[in-house]
């Protein structure tokens, strides 16, 4: 797959496990506090793995018709909802692989779910839609029409759900689904992140740039000169530093002081394919980065963005997803070719 002629892990990455599913592993996530390693593909079919050995704990083969799009673990670890093609929402127990709750959404693909911080609400978009379920799949809420399909959704707070779309962001009240702040753009936004302070918003946009807004003023930014779109956004723990993909490099913006306004960012250089996916490890200034080309990476950053590789790995098809295990001990890859790959991670 890749052209980087890398035949093992180096680095901090050290050997672990490797496990395949049946087709394109799309999406997933560690539960019960990383015990176990879950994964949907795009034949409808869900996995879970045993976190340490990698032995198939239980599968479920074809259980969303045309395929699982998204995976969201619950915040206790103990359950997990997947969404698919199917119009289909269901609702698992982690542990025994069983659906306590299937939920019909109607008609059209359920592109993003996710559960708030509490665990309390479960979301979902369905086409230009976003509604909001309890814990136990009751619908609460459905928004109106969006302008265009719903890109994505995160939650800000445990009370506060955003939504991107073409032009806007839209924060809506979560027990209640009114509206609590919109903000416009002319762009089509196809990804988004928020910062943990719930001030920021970023996302990448249709026309390779990466726009952001600073909630408690309103006031907007553009960062642009990207050679493609950035579907690959995400933040630090501390909210100092944004890492964007949008071409084969990992551009780093520091939000420390007055930035990123007016600096420059840190630009990672390794991956000879575009990037794919981004994620932080927990509680350190340690972020993962796969691309196409089947390559992943650790970087050891500073605060300004600038940053280094310390570990490095190859997998089988393009990276699809990463997954920090919650104690950031070990990075889990999913890809293209159905590969699940779990590396120990060191302290390098």
């Amino acid at each position: 797959m890749s052209d980087l002629n890398i035949d093992s892990p180096r680095g901090a990455l050290r050997r672990g496990w490797s496990a395949a599913v049946g087709d394109y592993a799309i999406a997933g996530g560690w539960s019960l506090r990383g015990e176990a390693l879950i994964v949907g593909d795009t034949a409808g079919g869900v996995y879970a793995f045993d976190g340490k050995s990698g032995a198939t704990a239980w599968e479920r083969r074809g259980i969303h018709e045309g395929g699982v799009l998204a995976v969201a673990i619950h915040p206790s670890g103990t359950a997990f909802a997947t969404a698919g093609q199917d119009s289909r929402i269901l609702i698992w127990s982690a542990a025994e692989g069983q659906v306590s709750r299937a939920i019909d959404v109607g008609s059209g693909w359920v592109e993003n779910v996710a559960w708030s911080p509490d665990g309390q609400w479960l979301a979902a978009s369905c086409s230009r839609q976003v509604r909001a379920y309890g814990a136990d799949g009751a619908e609460v809420w459905r928004s109106d029409n969006h302008p265009s399909t719903v890109s994505a959704i995160a939650w800000s707070s445990a009370g506060e759900l955003a939504t991107a779309c073409y032009g806007r962001v839209t924060f809506f009240d979560a027990p209640t689904g009114e509206l609590r702040q919109k903000l416009e753009w002319q762009g089509s936004l196809v990804s988004m992140a928020l910062s943990p302070d719930r001030d920021i918003v970023a996302c990448g946009s249709q026309d390779n740039s990466v726009h952001f807004w600073r909630r408690s003023t309103e006031e907007d930014s553009t960062m642009s000169g990207y050679p493609a779109k950035p579907s690959a956004l995400a933040f630090d723990g501390t909210g100092t530093l944004l890492a964007t993909g949008g071409g084969e490099a990992v551009t780093v913006w520091s939000f420390q002081g007055r930035g990123p306004e007016g600096t420059r960012p840190g630009v990672l250089e390794f991956h000879v394919q575009p990037i794919t996916t981004l994620s932080f490890a927990p509680g350190a200034m340690r972020l993962a980065s796969g691309g196409r080309d089947g390559a992943v990476v650790v970087w050891s950053l500073q605060k300004d963005g600038e940053g280094d590789p310390i570990g490095v790995a190859v997998v089988a098809g393009a990276v699809a997803e990463l997954y920090w295990r919650p104690d950031g001990r070990a990075l889990a890859a999913l890809d293209a070719q159905g590969g699940v790959t779990v590396w120990r991670v060191g302290n390098r």
